[in-house]
């Protein structure tokens, strides 16, 4: 299969020339599917993945190595050819910085996929610390710099007299994760503009609004486990006063053991998720190298077991995935078998 996938590449003038030295993205390059990325889209993934092997024996099982979107994005951008990522998950859409690296390295033509929605979920131990949340507490709570002011809160209590007076411990996503990214941009950013003097701080001097609104406190109050939300899980588990941040789908897989905490009065589930009623919904992502659809055996056939797989009550909605808005839904399944290119000028 290795020297198969190496002849077709040869055959293809524009991968060719990519094809040597090309960095990794998985394991022994070449002999399967290689895909990298989100560890929230990670169970998601697997499953296709297993479900694609067990329905196309002809085909090796797709390799799915879990990165972190922003390292995931990195090596999906290497290049294209024998030994590079042909897929990447991402839990949050692809910046217009790494689709222009994307370009320079030749990886010119990118097909995306929202594969359905997730929600930032808070959750604590079952019967353990409860509250309702805000993205103006969460703001306060976990910003460094709150409104530009030293962070003096020690307990939950010290944000907001109604809360618990348990002090702070949030475990979350590492900065290389997409789910951190969508944590500043839907809950930190909106808790740091209810002030309005930060609108007028983005008007002056957008570095600095970034900084007071997105910066996570360090000093222990917040902890990053690692792209490893099942650890998270863990470590509530065995906590009853901590609060973990993780993928919808997590929660609901370990309902067992934890519980959600409600944002603005909204629970984290699916019909929330799905109205975009909790604040904290966000769709998710594959991207695909175009270039490769033709080069690598099963690839197509794969992309196709993906759109099979992501329908209302199908098998990723059963672990937690929530499907499409129909509209969406029916622009997917379109492009998962007519591949349009996706257009950097769309980009953030």
């Amino acid at each position: 299969m290795k020297l198969t996938k190496t002849i077709a590449f040869a055959a293809i003038s524009s991968i060719a020339l990519a094809a040597c030295g090309g960095a990794g993205g998985g394991s022994s390059a070449n002999e399967s599917i290689q895909v990298v990325g989100s560890s929230t889209v990670l169970p998601f993934a697997k499953k296709v993945a297993e479900d694609f092997a067990l329905s196309n024996p002809d085909f090796p099982a797709p390799v799915i190595e879990s990165t972190g979107t922003g390292a995931g994005m990195n090596l999906f951008c290497q290049g294209v050819g024998p030994n590079t990522a042909d897929m990447t998950n991402a839990s949050r859409r692809m910046k217009k910085s790494e689709f222009d690296t994307c370009q320079a390295n030749g990886v010119t033509e990118i097909v995306e996929l929202q594969v359905g929605l997730d929600g930032i979920a808070f959750a604590s131990k079952q019967g353990g610390i409860t509250m309702n949340l805000t993205p103006e507490i969460v703001y306060k709570a976990l910003a460094a710099k709150p409104y530009g002011k030293e962070q003096t809160a020690v307990t939950w209590a010290d944000v907001d007299p109604s809360l618990p007076a348990q002090k702070i411990l949030v475990y979350g996503p590492p900065s290389t994760s997409g789910t951190r990214d969508a944590l500043k941009e839907l809950i930190l950013e909106p808790g740091c503009k209810t002030d309005p003097a930060m609108a007028a701080l983005k008007e002056s001097d957008e570095d600095q609004y970034d900084q007071v609104c997105t910066e996570v406190r360090s000093d222990g109050s917040y902890v990053e486990p690692g792209e490893n939300d099942n650890l998270i899980v863990s470590k509530l588990d065995s906590n009853g006063n901590a609060v973990g941040v993780f993928g919808y789908s997590y929660l609901e897989e370990n309902l067992d053991k934890v519980q959600g905490l409600a944002m603005n009065g909204v629970d984290p589930t699916y019909e929330n998720i799905s109205t975009f009623k909790y604040p904290g919904a966000r769709p998710l992502f594959v991207y695909l190298k175009k270039q490769h659809l033709d080069a690598i055996p099963g690839l197509k056939e794969f992309v196709a077991h993906w759109a099979k797989s992501w329908k209302a009550g199908g098998p990723l909605a059963k672990i937690g995935l929530v499907a499409n808005p129909d509209e969406t839904m029916a622009a997917m399944d379109k492009a998962a078998v007519e591949y349009p290119a996706l257009d950097g000028n769309s980009l953030k």
